[in-house]
């Protein structure tokens, strides 16, 4: 390990205790640190070895240090009590032990073993070159695999060129935004009901927001033709957070705006996850000139895995990767070639039904616990995804029940926290979004009860 001390260069031994006992006293050298061998660090201070002994048996001595055969020596864990009064007061209310807000998957599901194996086959398979700095649309093996995967798996109409991996939904989505600033668009027309990150992106990028009505049939696309809009942003499989997937009718009227030279950017939110064998294909391929198709590997691996990807039309291929060169991005190389091969084995097809299985049975898990506990509580939604909607009884308010969750250390949003404006905020019973994805098997029930008690709390 390499180390940066600073040595008074007529006291080395005593500087070197110095500044290596201030480092473990302010934390810079963490408990467990294992420090250099003497006969490196003497090398790299061109100091005698005999002088950094010294030093290091001092502190040995002191406590601060330990040496073990075979182990070197390591900064001593140490535990220095606090007076009371310095310490933050811990409360539940700020102990989110069960966090149920909307779209979260279960970490513990993550296929550590296949993504192992994916990424040992990747780097065994890697030349020289791949190693550098990847292309800008990303790695060509990806973008291959997804071209036929999201075309077997979600209908959707795309050649390996059509593809642009980024790292995550966001990113695609900010890219497509200064695309279609740079063109002269101005106004898009959003959800009513959606991601406040999504709409903030919109914005920052410079564009105007135009909300739109979700109702039982998905977004109220016939607004589009009079709305004087150059994009919308919808999530047309699982409307989120209503649930709601778009109907063939309202399918139809966008196709049909779209033809007038409206973009349409498609989250395909959830689109794998549906419980009932009904799946939804893709929009996309009712208007691929004219639909950015987005989607990233979060929900069937883990947000962890950092990558999304969207098929961009060519009318916005050349802005997108322009404005992608200009934010410095640098791509993943190796995570997106260990991705290849997972999707190219069939590993994330086995990972999405895998899921698809938990989250189906977590569902109506959640459905029958509450039909016994609150059985005055709706819930609603399509059978799909990870998350689905609570409508609370009559006179329970969506602000009491989240404060009663966060006094059991859970987190969840009303539906009111997800609305564009105060009008929908207001249009809709109080109605809870709770996300079924993200607490372990362990823990599934009790989060459950924690909901349960949390409506009771606050009638």
């Amino acid at each position: 390990m390499d180390l940066h001390v600073v040595l008074d260069p007529r006291h080395k031994v005593q500087s070197l205790e110095r500044a290596l006992r201030d480092a473990i006293d302010d934390g810079s050298l963490a408990a467990g640190t294992r420090l250099p061998a003497s006969r490196a660090l003497a090398a790299d201070l061109g100091i005698a070895r005999n002088s950094v002994v010294e030093a290091y048996e001092r502190l040995l001595g002191e406590g601060r240090l330990e040496a073990r055969v075979g182990s070197g020596t390591r900064v001593r864990e140490r535990i220095a009590p606090s007076p009371a009064s310095a310490l933050a007061p811990v409360t539940r209310s700020t102990r989110f032990e069960l966090d149920l807000r909307g779209g979260l998957p279960d970490a513990s599901a993550f296929p550590r073993s296949a993504w192992l194996a994916a990424m040992r086959e990747a780097l065994a398979e890697a030349s020289s070159a791949s190693l550098g700095y990847g292309p800008t649309e990303g790695v060509a093996p990806l973008r291959a695999a997804l071209a036929e995967y999201l075309a077997r798996a979600r209908g959707v109409r795309a050649q390996a060129g059509d593809v642009i991996v980024t790292h995550g939904f966001g990113e695609l989505l900010a890219l497509v935004a200064r695309a279609i600033a740079t063109r002269g668009g101005r106004r898009i027309a959003v959800e009513a009901y959606g991601h406040v990150s999504h709409r903030e992106v919109l914005e920052a990028a410079g564009l105007e927001l135009v909300p739109l009505a979700v109702d039982a049939e998905g977004v109220d696309v016939a607004r589009l033709h009079d709305a004087a809009v150059d994009a919308v942003l919808l999530t047309p499989a699982h409307q989120f957070p209503t649930g709601v997937p778009l109907s063939s009718a309202r399918r139809a009227s966008l196709a049909e705006w779209a033809a007038t030279g409206g973009i349409v950017i498609e989250d395909d939110y959830d689109g794998e996850f549906r419980f009932d064998g009904r799946s939804i294909g893709a929009f996309q391929s009712l208007a691929p000139d004219s639909t950015v198709y987005g989607g990233t590997a979060s929900k069937a691996l883990s947000p962890a895995v950092g990558i999304g990807w969207g098929v961009v039309p060519p009318m916005l291929r050349d802005g997108v990767l322009a404005a992608r060169r200009r934010t410095g991005a640098a791509t993943d190389a190796i995570g997106q070639a260990a991705l290849a091969v997972l999707v190219a084995s069939g590993g994330y097809d086995r990972s999405v039904r895998t899921l698809r299985t938990r989250y189906r049975a977590r569902r109506e898990r959640f459905e029958g616990l509450l039909a016994e506990g609150a059985p005055d509580a709706k819930v609603l939604g399509l059978a799909a995804g990870l998350h689905c909607l609570l409508e609370l009884p009559e006179g329970v308010r969506e602000e009491d029940v989240v404060a009663a969750g966060a006094e059991r250390g859970l987190r969840f949003d009303g539906l009111a926290a997800y609305a564009a404006d105060r009008a929908t905020a207001s249009s809709r019973p109080p109605t809870m979004v709770v996300g079924f994805g993200a607490p372990p098997d362990l823990r599934f029930e009790q989060a459950v009860a924690a909901v349960i008690a949390s409506i009771d709390a606050a009638r």
